[in-house]
C-alpha cells in the first residue's frame, strides 16, 4: 500500500502536480512572448511587402502559422535540451517535472502538423517555406545547435524567414525581401556577439561555439562585419528608389553600427551585453522603420 502512494505520488509530480499547472506547462513551454512577436513580424511582412493592409483572414493565418512554429521550435528544443536544462535551466518545464518529455515531443508534432495544415490553406510557396522553416528547427535543435557558426546561420536563416513568409502569402516581395536579408544579417551579427557574451558557460557545458574554438577577438570580427554588412544591405531600397519614408532607418542603422563598433574596440562581458541588446532590439525596430517605408 505505502509503494502504491509513492508510485501515484511520483505519478502526480511526473503531470505536473495539478490539472491546472500541467495545463499551464503547455503554454509556458512554447514561451508565448516571442511566438507572438514573431506572429507580429509575419504580419509586418505581409504589410511591408504590399505597402497596404491585405486581408484581414490571410494575416490571421500568417500570424497562426508563424506562432504555432515558433512555439513548436521552442517545445522541441527543450525536449532535447533536457539534460543541459537539467543543470543550467532547471526551472523549466521539463527538467522541473511540469511535464514529460514524451509528452512535449508529441506537443511539438502536434503544433507542427496544424501549422503546416494552416499553411496549406494560404498558398503552395508559403506551405513550402514553412515546411523548410519548421525542418530547420528540428534539424537545429538535434544536430546543428553545438556546431560553431553553422548554429547561428541556422536561427539567423529563420529570423530572416519570418517577414519573407508574410511576403509570401500575399504573393509580392516588395520591401520585404530587403527587410528578410537585414533581418538575418543582424540576427547572425547578434547571435555572434552573444555567444561571446556566454562564452564562460558555454566552455563549462562543454560547447564548441565560434569564440571558443577562434577566440574572442577574432568571433568580434565576424559580429562586427555582419553588423555592418547590415548597414549596408539597408541602403539597397534607396538604390531602387524608395522615397523619403526610408529615412526612418537611419536611426536603426546608426544602432547597429555602434554596437558593431562596440563589439570590435571591447570583448568585456559587460560592453558584449549592451551590444547584443542593441542588436537584439534593431530587429524589430528595422521592421517598424520599413513598415513606415512601405506605407509612406
Amino acid at each position: 500500500m505505502g509503494e502504491a502512494t509513492v508510485s501515484a505520488s511520483k505519478s502526480s509530480s511526473d503531470a505536473g502536480g495539478s490539472p491546472l499547472e500541467f495545463l499551464r506547462a503547455f503554454v509556458e513551454i512554447t514561451r508565448p512572448h516571442n511566438c507572438a512577436l514573431a506572429g507580429v513580424v509575419g504580419v509586418l511582412g505581409s504589410i511591408v511587402a504590399t505597402g497596404s493592409v491585405p486581408d484581414l483572414g490571410k494575416l490571421v493565418l500568417v500570424f497562426l502559422v508563424v506562432y504555432l512554429g515558433c512555439a513548436a521550435g521552442n517545445t522541441i528544443n527543450d525536449y532535447f535540451d533536457y539534460e543541459i536544462d537539467r543543470i543550467n535551466r532547471p526551472d523549466r518545464v521539463l527538467p522541473r517535472g511540469a511535464m514529460k518529455r514524451r509528452t512535449a515531443l508529441k506537443y511539438a508534432i502536434a503544433l507542427f502538423a496544424i501549422g503546416l495544415t494552416l499553411a496549406a490553406l494560404i498558398n503552395v510557396p508559403a506551405f513550402l517555406l514553412a515546411l523548410w522553416a519548421y525542418s530547420t528547427m528540428v534539424i537545429y535543435a538535434w544536430k546543428l545547435k553545438p556546431m560553431p557558426f553553422i548554429g547561428n546561420v541556422a536561427v539567423a536563416s529563420l529570423t530572416g524567414a519570418t517577414p519573407l513568409y508574410g511576403a509570401l502569402a500575399v504573393g509580392r516581395i516588395g520591401l520585404a525581401g530587403t527587410l528578410a536579408l537585414c533581418a538575418f544579417l543582424v540576427n547572425v551579427a547578434r547571435e555572434v556577439t552573444k555567444d561571446i557574451e556566454d562564452m564562460e558557460g558555454d566552455m563549462a557545458a562543454g560547447a564548441r561555439t565560434l569564440p571558443i574554438v577562434i577566440g574572442k577577438k577574432k568571433a568580434a570580427y565576424v559580429g562586427a562585419a555582419f553588423a555592418f554588412a547590415t548597414v549596408g544591405a539597408s541602403f539597397i531600397p534607396v538604390m531602387a528608389g524608395i522615397g523619403v519614408g526610408y529615412w526612418a532607418m537611419l536611426p536603426v542603422d546608426a544602432m547597429i553600427a555602434y554596437a558593431g563598433v562596440k563589439v570590435l574596440r571591447s570583448q568585456d562581458s559587460r560592453d558584449v551585453h549592451l551590444a547584443q541588446q542593441l542588436l537584439k532590439m534593431s530587429i524589430f525596430l528595422a521592421v517598424v522603420a520599413f513598415l513606415i517605408a512601405a506605407l509612406v
